[in-house]
């Protein structure tokens, strides 16, 4: 039951809105990956945390898509990181999946409406 528990809280993404908030974020400026990571928690007010394991496999294959784009650089601290930015064909992939999500939002909106006020 502990494990029950444990993510009773959490929020599990659907597929494909991973992509989404990293696009997005991108779209504020380029960033590393810890940096997208601390975005989405901010933004979401810590309901959306997103780990390692889940991140970077995304990163690669939005950078695959040619959605965004890497570069190394040298921090502050003199460490190398990657910086990731979003491409021109990034930005177009994020308008539609936007608009697909906002579509999602108002459909389910619809539902729970319904069901709120007791139709059938």
């Amino acid at each position: 039951m502990a494990k029950a528990t444990r993510y009773q809280n959490r929020i599990e993404l659907l597929q494909g809105t991973l992509d989404l908030l990293i696009l997005q974020t991108l779209q504020w400026g380029p960033q590393h990956g810890y940096g997208i990571a601390q975005a989405i928690r901010a933004g979401s007010s810590d309901v959306l945390q997103v780990d390692t394991g889940s991140l970077y496999p995304a990163l690669h294959r939005l950078e695959r898509q040619k959605w965004i784009a890497a570069t190394w650089k040298v921090s502050a601290n003199k460490q190398r990181t990657r910086v990731y930015r979003l491409t021109a064909a990034g930005r177009r992939q994020l308008a539609s999946e936007r608009s697909r999500w906002e579509m999602l939002v108002d459909a389910m909106a619809g539902v729970l409406a319904k069901a709120e006020r007791g139709e059938a």
